[in-house]
């Protein structure tokens, strides 16, 4: 037997590109490709094999096939017009192409794009396909004030930090005057010296209600340098916890805490698929991170869909960033805006690039390789 100097698939390759040229050379009518009665896998492999073994040792797939027709190999003929009948009946059923999904993407970076010059403000955005990795960005690595939003940090280091052991969710901690500050909606309404609540718990409080003493709290006990620690670790050098809630005298130095789309993104991206977290702690963080809140990114979606994320708020700032659990299809948004002339305005903005993209995935999530979208109750038609 000859050495085999062409790989399989490149054999093969050869031997459907010979036939394909053969038959365009014959009158183009091959009815026959629909009543051709073989085990199409079978001879598709036989095809291959038997000619790995017959190549001339130079490779010359053209040459052998010539040679061997015109001394009479019967076997190699058979196979070749195999080979030919083959590459013909696969040509009528091509594999879909990508570019339908390209076209959806161009479309919701459209509508993005429309958004964003209707905008009085600056917007960034970061879009991602959990499945594919595909993604949209827009002004993706400018940093913007977070606002609330940072408060995902903190929860992503406290779930860090009870999976090393360093403390429990269940620890429990003794409301305290001393760390009241404004806006917060249920540490302000407990009872002093009194109150008992488990860290779990003041996160839950954290995310829901955006409650500042909860998160202050949260932030003495986890360590601003570890969050920050945290987030050096996963490469996000531009997101940084930097102050308290309520500390107005950090924000007057300009000590803000900050983030931008893309770094976001990818811490989310990071603790969805296990790169920070064991699989409980991942499934408890984003437990707690989609309890029902007032937020801009689920505003116009379905009620029943699950959406973990955490919006944030300043003058002039509107952002909220999360991830979005259609079946099958997840994916991250993140939605930042600065510098609005009218506030509402950037919380709008948000909610249109948001349900925007949940049409988007929702589609892409019930939808065939083709584009028939399936839904129940469907005919056949």
């Amino acid at each position: 037997m000859l050495p085999k100097t062409i790989p399989a698939w490149s054999a093969s390759k050869t031997v459907f590109r010979w036939g394909r040229a053969v038959i365009k050379s014959l009158s183009g009518r091959n009815e026959q490709c629909g009543e051709f009665p073989l085990p199409l896998k079978f001879l598709a492999r036989k095809s291959v094999s038997y000619v790995q073994g017959t190549l001339h040792p130079n490779g010359d797939l053209k040459s052998c096939l010539l040679q061997s027709l015109a001394s009479g190999d019967h076997a190699l003929k058979s196979l070749f017009c195999c080979a030919v009948l083959l590459s013909a009946c696969f040509a009528q059923s091509p594999a879909p192409s990508g570019g339908k999904t390209k076209v959806l993407w161009q479309k919701l970076e459209a509508s993005i794009q429309q958004v964003d010059q209707h905008l009085d403000g600056v917007m960034g955005v970061a879009i991602e396909d959990l499945n594919t990795g595909d993604h949209f960005f827009l002004h993706e690595d400018e940093v913007f004030a977070q606002a609330s939003s940072i408060k995902i940090t903190v929860l992503a280091n406290l779930y860090l930090q009870a999976q090393q052991g360093k403390l429990k969710l269940t620890d429990l901690y003794t409301v305290r005057v001393s760390d009241l500050v404004a806006d917060s909606y249920i540490m302000n309404g407990l009872t002093p010296g009194v109150t008992r609540v488990t860290l779990r718990d003041l996160a839950t409080m954290m995310v829901a209600v955006s409650d500042n003493s909860a998160t202050n709290v949260l932030i003495d006990r986890v360590g601003m340098p570890n969050v920050n620690a945290m987030l050096d670790s996963l490469g996000l050098t531009h997101t940084r916890l930097r102050r308290k809630m309520m500390d107005l005298e950090a924000a007057k130095q300009g000590r803000e805490n900050i983030s931008t789309p893309h770094e976001m993104m990818t811490l989310l991206d990071a603790i969805y698929k296990g790169k920070l977290l064991n699989k409980e702690q991942t499934d408890d963080f984003f437990k707690v991170l989609s309890t029902n809140k007032d937020s801009w990114i689920p505003r116009d979606l379905p009620a029943d869909l699950k959406i973990a994320n955490k919006p944030g708020e300043l003058e002039a700032v509107r952002n909220d960033s999360g991830i979005v659990f259609v079946e099958g299809r997840p994916y991250v948004i993140c939605v930042m805006t600065a510098f609005l002339r009218n506030e509402r305005d950037g919380e709008e903005a948000i909610s249109k690039i948001s349900l925007e993209t949940w049409r988007m995935f929702d589609r892409l999530s019930r939808a065939t390789e083709y584009g028939r979208v399936v839904s129940p109750g469907n005919g056949s038609r």
